[in-house]
Parts: C-alpha cells; sequence; structure tokens
C-alpha cells in the first residue's frame, strides 16, 4: 500500500526542524521561528573544559572556521619549513665541511618522501575513521619533536635518514586529514576560500624559511634551524588542541548562528552514514574513473616542480648566478610571498565565481588548474633561457605565481567529486605527487652531473615545463567538478543505517533561505516551503510525521498543563521515535477518534 506522508515538518521554522531532528533545544538564545519572536532558545553545546572556564576557545575577530584554516596553514607552515630548512643549511654547511657527497646528499633529500608516500593511503583511511583534526596535530607535534634530533646526528648519515624517514610517516597524514577536517568545517561556498588559506601554508613556508633560515645560520650557527622549528612546531600544538575541534558541533565555545550555517549548508550526511573503511571503500571505481586521474596526475606534475624548487632553488640560483647567500635567500623567497597571496586569493575569486553563476565548477576548476599550470611552465622556459639574475627572478616570481591559482583547481576537486572519500583521494593523489619527490633530486642530479653549469639547468627546467604542459592537457580533457555517483551511499548503507524502519529520505534536507543551490552539498534540494499558517504554534507543530493528513483546522488554546517541551519526549521527533509505525490504511473519520488524535501529544 503507498505510504501516506505529511508535509507539516515542512512547514515548521528552521529552528523547529532542528528541534524534530533530536537537536535538544533550551531556553536563551534568538531563533528562527517568525511566527512567535518573543521566543528565546539555542541549541545545546558540549560543557567547557576547565581551560574555557578561564580562557575561551577562540582568537579574535576570527570565525571558527577560519580560525581552523588559519591553523592548518601555520602547521603547513611549520612543516615545510623543516624541508626547506634542510636544503639552505646544506648550502651554507655542506660548502665548507664537505660532510655527505652527491650520492649521500641525494639520499638525505629524498629520505623524507620515501615514508612520507608510505603513509598517504592509510593516512586517509585513519582521518575517515578517526577525528582528523588529533590526526593532524599529532603529525605536526611529533615531526617537530624529530626534527629536534636532527642536529645531533647530522655527520652520521644514517641515522638522519632513518630520521627523514620518521618525519614522513608522520607527515603523510597531513593532507588526507585537513581534507577531513574541512569535510566538516568548510560550507560548500567556502570551499576553495578555506581550503586554499590551509594549504598557502605550504608555500609560505618556503617563504619564510628562506628568510628565517639565512639569519639564523648567520647569527646562531648552522643548525639552529632545527631548533628553532622544534620549538615553533610544540607550541604551535599546544594552540591547535586548545582551539580546534573535530566538528562544529563539538566546539563549546562556537556561536549557534556559525554552527547552524555550517552545518545547514553541509547537510547531516557525515551523521547518516557509516565512515569509509578498507571494505566499503570503492577501490576500483577509483581507478576506473577518469576525474579521479585528471587530480592524480595534476598532483604529480604539481609536485614535481614544487619540490623542484624547494629542494633545488637555492643551488641553483648559486652554481648559475653566482650570488651571495644573502641575497640568494632573500630574492629566492620573493617567487614564494607571491604564491602565498595567490593562493588564498585565488580560492576567494572562484568560490565568488561559483556563487555567482558566471561559471560552473568543473569550468572553475579546469580554468584554474590549467591557466596556473600552463602561466607556469611558459615562464620556466624563459626562466632557462635568461642569462641575467633580475630576470631569471623575475621569469620565476610570475611562473610560481600563477601556480598558486592551480590549488584552486585540482588541489579541492576531491571535495567535488566525492566527499564522503575525500580524505582518502587525498592521501592517494598526494602519494602520487609524493613519487615526484622521490625521483626528482634522482633525475636533477643525473642531469647536472658534476658540474652544475648554466645549460645543464636548463635542460632541468625545460623538463618540468613540459611536465607541467602534458598536466594541462589531461586534467582539461578529463577533470570534473560534479558529484559522481559512485560516491553517494548505496541502496544496502541506507537500508543498514535505517534499522527504525523511518520513511522517506533519510537524509537532512534542510535548503537555504532562497532555496539557492547547494554546490556541493550531498543533500538533495527540496522544493520551497509553503509559510507556516499563522495557527500553527510550537507544541502542535511538533506532531509526530506519521500522521498521515491533519485537518485543516488545528485545534488552538491548548491549556498549559497539556503542553509539553518537545526536546523532553524522545517519542515525539520524526527521527527520535523508535517505535514510530506509519498509517496503512486511511484516516477514521469518526469525532470522536479525530478529537483523541488531535488533541493529545505524543
Amino acid at each position: 500500500m503507498k505510504v501516506l506522508q505529511s508535509n507539516i515538518f515542512s512547514q515548521i521554522p528552521r529552528n523547529q526542524q532542528y528541534e524534530e531532528l533530536g537537536a535538544p533545544i533550551k531556553k536563551g538564545d534568538p531563533v528562527d521561528d517568525l511566527s512567535s519572536p518573543e521566543s528565546i532558545k539555542s541549541i545545546e553545546r558540549p560543557p567547557l573544559r576547565k581551560v574555557d572556564q578561564y580562557i575561551r576557545a577562540e582568537c579574535p575577530c576570527l570565525s571558527k572556521r577560519a580560525t581552523v584554516a588559519v591553523l592548518s596553514c601555520m602547521g603547513f607552515i611549520i612543516m615545510f619549513g623543516m624541508r626547506t630548512s634542510m636544503g639552505i643549511v646544506k648550502l651554507q654547511f655542506e660548502n665548507k665541511t664537505k660532510v655527505w657527497g652527491q650520492d649521500t646528499a641525494s639520499a638525505v633529500e629524498s629520505a623524507i618522501f620515501w615514508g612520507y608516500f608510505i603513509t598517504q593511503i592509510p593516512g586517509g583511511l585513519i582521518a575517515a575513521a578517526y577525528p582528523a583534526n588529533k590526526l593532524f596535530g599529532f603529525a605536526i607535534g611529533t615531526s617537530s619533536l624529530l626534527n629536534f634530533f636532527i642536529p645531533f646526528t647530522y655527520k652520521y648519515p644514517p641515522f638522519i635518514i632513518a630520521l627523514k624517514i620518521l618525519q614522513g610517516l608522520v607527515e603523510g597524514v597531513t593532507y588526507p586529514a585537513c581534507h577531513g577536517i574541512m569535510r566538516y568545517w568548510a560550507p560548500p561556498l567556502e570551499r576553495s576560500k578555506l581550503a586554499t588559506l590551509a594549504f598557502s601554508g605550504c608555500y609560505g613556508g618556503v617563504m619564510f624559511a628562506m628568510l628565517i633560515c639565512g639569519v639564523l645560520v648567520d647569527y646562531l650557527g648552522p643548525m639552529s634551524p632545527f631548533y628553532f622549528y622544534s620549538v615553533m612546531g610544540i607550541l604551535w600544538y599546544l594552540a591547535w588542541i586548545w582551539l580546534v575541534f573535530e566538528k562544529p558541533s563539538l566546539h563549546p565555545c562556537i556561536d549557534t548562528k556559525e554552527m547552524m550555517y555550517i552545518e545547514n549548508s553541509l547537510g547531516k550526511v557525515s551523521e547518516t552514514y557509516t565512515p569509509p573503511t578498507l571494505q566499503n571503500t570503492p577501490w576500483l571505481t577509483f581507478f576506473k574513473s577518469m576525474p579521479c586521474y585528471a587530480i592524480f596526475v595534476a598532483n604529480f606534475c604539481r609536485s614535481w616542480n614544487f619540490y623542484l624548487l624547494v629542494l633545488n632553488q637555492p643551488i641553483y640560483l648559486s652554481d648559475t648566478y653566482h650570488e651571495s647567500i644573502e641575497t640568494n635567500t632573500i630574492l629566492g623567497a620573493l617567487p614564494h610571498f607571491l604564491m602565498t597571496i595567490i593562493v588564498p586569493s585565488g580560492g576567494i575569486l572562484a568560490d565568488r565565481i561559483r556563487r555567482n553563476g558566471i561559471l560552473t565548477t568543473t569550468q572553475v576548476r579546469k580554468l584554474f588548474n590549467c591557466g596556473g599550470f600552463g602561466m607556469e611552465a611558459t615562464f620556466f622556459i624563459v626562466m632557462a633561457y635568461c642569462n641575467d639574475f633580475a630576470l631569471a627572478i623575475t621569469a620565476l616570481s610570475i611562473g610560481v605565481a600563477f601556480s598558486g591559482f592551480a590549488i584552486s583547481g585540482f588541489n579541492v576537486n576531491h571535495l567535488d567529486i566525492a566527499p564522503r572519500y575525500a580524505s582518502i583521494l587525498m592521501g592517494m593523489s598526494n602519494g602520487i605527487g609524493t613519487i615526484a619527490g622521490c625521483i626528482c633530486p634522482y633525475v636533477v642530479n643525473k642531469i647536472l652531473g658534476e658540474d652544475h653549469t648554466i645549460e645543464k639547468w636548463r635542460e632541468v627546467f625545460i623538463l618540468s615545463a613540459f611536465i607541467h604542459y602534458a598536466g594541462v592537457i589531461f586534467y582539461a580533457i578529463f577533470a570534473s567538478g560534479e558529484l559522481q555517483d559512485w560516491a553517494n551511499p548505496t541502496v544496502e548503507e541506507e537500508k543498514q543505517w535505517n534499522q527504525m524502519a523511518e520513511t522517506g529520505n533519510i537524509k537532512s534536507s534542510f535548503a537555504s533561505r532562497n532555496n539557492s543551490m547547494n554546490y556541493g552539498s550531498v543533500d538533495k534540494q527540496q522544493p520551497p516551503r509553503p509559510p507556516l499558517p499563522k495557527q500553527l504554534t510550537i507544541q502542535e507543530s511538533s506532531l509526530d510525521n506519521s500522521v498521515s493528513t491533519i485537518p485543516q483546522q488545528i485545534p488552538q488554546n491548548i491549556p498549559p498543563s497539556q503542553q509539553q517541551p518537545v526536546a523532553t519526549n524522545p517519542f515525539l521527533g520524526r527521527i527520535t521515535n523508535p517505535f514510530r509505525q506509519e498509517p496503512v490504511q486511511p484516516q477514521a473519520q469518526d469525532t470522536y477518534l479525530y478529537g483523541t488524535v488531535e488533541d493529545r501529544t505524543y
């Protein structure tokens, strides 16, 4: 028989909808209830920790989601600063001591990438199964602690290689964990802005390392950068565990309006379906999906050029133009400074274009990614044929700056095509990108040989340019910004979760106020809701959704003694009532029965 459904739930104001879904409501804050503007309610939050009773877990002038993005950015600054400092210390220290040979230097430089590669995919699974914020903080904090021991093993290459591998193992989970964090904290229309702000720390870390490490080495000794980043990493970790939580609903100090905005825009999918595991993840589908391949290829191409500059830029400028160390580090930081600005700016621009409907998500991703890659490759070729230091730095700066727009392309694309598996896909694509970091030092040293001439460096940068051109072509053909069919939950998953015979769509269906498109939220858009009837009170509007048809004239003036707060009755809500059954026969028309059904609360 056809199940009859009531549309009374769609007529209840949004805050009462949260009440229907089981969110505890208490007096104290305003709600979105146009029928009773004098009513004051709020969503109950977790209890304050002891530290929150003295110092609230918040940053002045920053929203909680912006705080998450800024601290993620600072974490990446520390992580990539530790990587870049190795190249600068080697440039200033190795030229005098000659502790390492050419093969040893290549092994040390690539050691961190071997460990980094191993934990990429496991990191994606762990980030999907456990709190991603704790995983991210643990990775940066542990890597900072390991960095403290590098000066003691610098003259013993096997030990320093072991330390770098351990650093790579823990750092390998950072990118997947960051996507796992943004899954809960980044609204769809702010996805590019918040994600690119976090990832801009990768390039800001290179810039700050080039500026700071040279000064530290000159004044405090060649090993001072390792101590500096270790201390900064530990301090950052303390701030991270204080200010960042897994999701908005677990933050004890978040504003109710911000929490409702984030969760309403993202939907309740993360609470509705079980997280991806090794068994239920569609691994084979990943390798059959061309949009996934587009992200993998783009990540490899970008990683090749990025790690080429991180590991070899100071040496290239020193070998080719014989500039002083101070000039090398200061001007060498300029390209990465521009990219640090361009990456979050490109994210804001990408979101604005999508929000205004100028281009679709797919068109935005392709435009930003291919444009950034293509311009960087072109200016790499220009730089390769420059014979003047100023022109070479200018070409390098412009090319690297343009590549910052590509981060709003492939690096956010995981959340577009498969938000459920974003952390796993990020782990896979970043693992493929890490392969570039593993083989790049060997290829560069093979091309350069013992004589680092300008002609040999020209071959290195021309090769990098053509790798980028290949990435442009592949991404332009196969990339997509649309949610893929295989990323939706299966029928079996829906049945497995829907244990209490709940009818209708088990997903949250909160639409935006203007009923506009949700831009990436996997919840289906619902039709506009009719206005709330004037005679519908809060108590009457919370009738169980199992009542199939409700007469137009709802009884009014219910005595206060018969009214119950909705939040205190677990059998009243649409989802919280475990014994609810849908009617399977027409509603009785008997006057006495009608009165008993409509006049009492469940």
